[in-house]
């Protein structure tokens, strides 16, 4: 059973900028030569990032492919602690990076996707980790499982660390989209009503999967009270390893960033009334996602029926439809005649688009 869990707020970390709103944690998905990072860290420190991002080890899906330096890039994290001033973190997927990486010094960990859905490698990380006082963020896992994601937490927390935060990169798609993932805004939502103290950082680079979906996606964060962004960000994006269509140059970022509007926090009243707006707000994208998705299917029926020569309405199909909607909207407790005048409506819409398909030539 799910146990209230002990977070330390992050204005009380000694970690973060205190000034900087939002954190920005920046750097290359990959750390693929001592030259890369160092220049990259170097524009990025210019541009006022404070806290340097690379990936050491890479959890990849196919074999094969590069999956990271490995421990021959931790000295390179060193080099930027020492000559930039800078905070470096990496993700950790086991006992074996947990323990490379502290003697190395690294400052901050992160743990991936794919490894918060696992509850075994989750308490590996947990046992390496006990007695350790150091700041993890753990990803979303890779399917929208509140009760997974916070799980992980709990272990880290039950390990005695308390300076826990959460990033969401998306979750894997069911059906093509825009993005490369499915952002599924109202989970984050769900954890700050649960955890307000919890530090929660938005991945926009992973839920954009192209470049020029970060700007849009790391502004919606914001508008929905992230505390900051983790940001991928490369020398020269073109010839990534890994990646390539995500990142940003530093300078690029910083433009992007100089463009972001910050809300201020308003009183306690005010914060609860915006929750609920913003709640409000991102359950209308689901519902205009659900109805894009329906037309999509729709004009696949009305294809369909054309080849084949079918009438457009069907009305025993329809009668049956609506039958099943005004029981289920009863057993819901919704207005049975709002329900009707809903579905009667998305119906005609349908129904005038495969009018529309059948007088095509």
């Amino acid at each position: 059973m799910a146990k209230q869990m002990n977070i330390v707020n992050a204005h009380d970390w000694d970690f973060f900028n205190q000034e900087e709103r939002p954190i920005i944690i920046g750097g290359p998905c990959s750390a693929e030569s001592e030259e890369q990072v160092f220049a990259t860290a170097k524009q990025l420190k210019e541009n006022g990032v404070n806290v340097f991002r690379a990936g050491i080890w890479k959890p990849r899906t196919h074999p094969n492919t590069f999956e990271g330096v490995g421990s021959e890039g931790l000295p390179w994290l060193q080099r930027i602690q020492k000559e930039l001033g800078m905070k470096v973190s990496t993700e950790v997927a086991g006992a074996r990076h947990i323990e490379e990486a502290l003697k190395a010094g690294v400052d901050l960990f992160w743990v991936g996707a794919r490894t918060s859905a696992n509850p075994f490698l989750m308490q590996e990380i947990a046992d390496a980790l006990k007695g350790v006082d150091i700041p993890v963020l753990v990803k979303n896992p890779v399917n929208p499982d509140i009760e997974l994601w916070l799980g992980a937490l709990e272990r880290l927390n039950q390990a005695g660390l308390t300076r826990l935060g959460i990033i969401l990169r998306g979750f894997t798609p069911f059906e093509k989209m825009r993005y490369r993932n499915n952002p599924q805004w109202q989970l984050f939502i769900d954890i700050r009503q649960r955890y307000p103290d919890m530090l929660a950082i938005c991945d926009p680079s992973h839920m954009a999967g192209k470049r020029e979906y970060i700007a849009e996606i790391s502004q919606k964060a914001l508008d929905l009270g992230f505390d900051g962004l983790m940001i991928e960000s490369h020398i020269c994006p073109e010839v990534a390893f890994s990646d390539k269509e995500q990142q940003l140059t530093p300078v690029d970022m910083r433009a992007m960033l100089d463009s972001m509007v910050v809300r201020h926090s308003g009183t306690s009243e005010d914060e609860s009334l915006n929750d609920m707006r913003m709640l409000i707000d991102v359950l209308d994208d689901s519902l205009l996602d659900i109805l894009r998705q329906r037309m999509v299917v729709a004009r696949k029926i009305g294809e369909y029926k054309k080849s084949h020569n079918i009438a457009v309405l069907q009305q025993g199909r329809w009668d049956k439809i609506l039958e099943k909607v005004v029981r289920k909207a009863d057993d819901a407790g919704l207005d049975r005649h709002f329900i009707e005048e809903v579905f009667k409506a998305i119906h005609q819409t349908s129904i005038d688009c495969q009018t529309e398909i059948m007088l095509r030539e």
